[in-house]
């Protein structure tokens, strides 16, 4: 429950430092991970101070000389180490300290333990997948490289990329590459460059060390940012064998800072090279399709119709007037074989009329109404008859054939 004062009845500072150290006792036992920032051993006491790997905080460690001794290996300035701690409030100092009562290094095998799971995490959230790179620009207007301050990486980037265009320009910006401050500083550097607009790609650049000295490139809350930036990063860190986690959330990698130069900025002599080489592959395309175009007008030219149009004309006419007479000596052939079809038709419908054949002496007997008698057995007595000849006709009566034989 809180306690109730007034400025009537202050409390005195023992007591509240007495509730301070109770409030702090109740805590318990814990584990500390963190990195030795300082060490100080005095008689039978090591004291440390123990510095979160992510922020700019720190604690004070007492450690008792013989548990420091029992650690193996033995921590020094700058290892990352697990401290099984009680946590206490010294009342008649005011302070606040931890105190040891086992110390573990953060082994090699561990520290990658805790990358791969942490590897895993971020590759399952999709911050690692090949289809959020971006690719780098052509020319960049301006580079911004973060790095250590007056760094071999810093010299290696900004030398090699002005030996390969000289007119390239860079914004730098220098912070720690590994310690406690490294994540901070290169995640502000990375925010600071990220908002500039001329700033077109960004290269985080550092020398080779130790898997604990490139610890903070494989930083949970640094490649969250990396992956957060709209502006293309390249990653540089340590040499080829190296693999922080930045190199899989950055856009491109480079195995080395000289490498990163050389990905990001052109090499003006290859450029030149290469326009030199298209400049000419140009002149000998256009070249070739004037030739082609020449010949052929050459050849189209030299053709009869274009050499000497009037003689083509007058084939023309020839071939029209040959034309003409073929056809009209089809014409007249097909005419004349109708008009003999026509004559031979007439001839066999004379011969095949009842005409020619009266002519020859026949006669045809019709009746009144023109229909031909076949025998004399057809007439009626006394019906009027017709005897057509092949000049002319008889008017007849017709008799009963009996009458006639009697």
């Amino acid at each position: 429950m809180p306690m109730e004062t007034s400025a009537e009845s202050p409390v005195p500072v023992r007591t509240v430092l007495q509730m301070i150290g109770g409030w702090i006792g109740r805590l318990g036992r814990i584990w500390v991970e963190g990195q030795i920032a300082e060490l100080s051993p005095r008689g039978s006491t090591v004291f440390l101070t123990l510095r979160d790997p992510v922020s700019a905080v720190s604690v004070r460690v007492v450690c008792p000389r013989r548990t420091f001794e029992a650690a193996t290996p033995r921590p020094e300035n700058g290892a990352r180490v697990v401290v099984w701690a009680k946590p206490d409030f010294y009342i008649n100092r005011g302070s606040f300290a931890l105190t040891a009562l086992e110390i573990r290094p953060v082994g090699v095998g561990e520290l990658l333990a805790r990358l791969e799971r942490l590897k895993a995490v971020l590759g399952a959230e999709g911050l690692f997948a090949p289809e959020r790179k971006r690719t780098l620009p052509f020319l960049p207007h301006v580079i911004g490289l973060v790095c250590g301050r007056e760094s071999a990486a810093e010299r290696d980037v900004l030398e090699n990329a002005r030996r390969r265009w000289p007119a390239v320009r860079f914004r730098v910006e220098e912070v720690a590459v590994q310690g406690s401050y490294a994540v901070a500083e290169v995640t502000d550097a990375l925010r600071s460059l990220d908002a500039d607009q001329d700033v077109d790609v960004i290269i985080v650049a550092r020398g080779g060390g130790s898997l604990e000295d490139l610890l903070p490139f494989s930083d949970e809350s640094l490649v969250r940012a990396v992956s957060a930036c709209r502006t293309p990063v390249v990653s540089a860190i340590g040499h080829e064998q190296d693999t922080p986690l930045l190199d899989l959330v950055a856009d491109v990698r480079a195995s080395t800072p000289t490498d990163a130069a050389k990905k990001t900025v052109p090499d003006v002599g290859e450029q030149l090279a290469l326009v030199r080489q298209l400049r000419d592959r140009a002149r000998r395309v256009l070249n070739g399709r004037v030739e082609r175009e020449i010949a052929w007008l050459r050849d189209v030219r030299s053709r009869p119709v274009i050499a000497d149009p009037v003689r083509e004309l007058e084939r023309r006419g020839e071939q029209v007037l040959q034309l003409r007479d073929r056809a009209r000596r089809c014409l007249e052939n097909g005419l004349r074989r109708a008009d003999d079809d026509l004559r031979h038709t007439r001839g066999r419908l004379l011969a095949l009329s009842p005409a020619a054949t009266m002519e020859r002496g026949y006669s045809v007997a019709q009746r009144a109404d023109g229909t031909v008698l076949r025998s004399a057995e057809e007439a009626a007595a006394g019906e009027e008859l017709v005897i057509r000849f092949a000049a002319d006709r008889l008017n007849v009566t017709a008799h009963d054939p009996k009458e006639t034989r009697e």
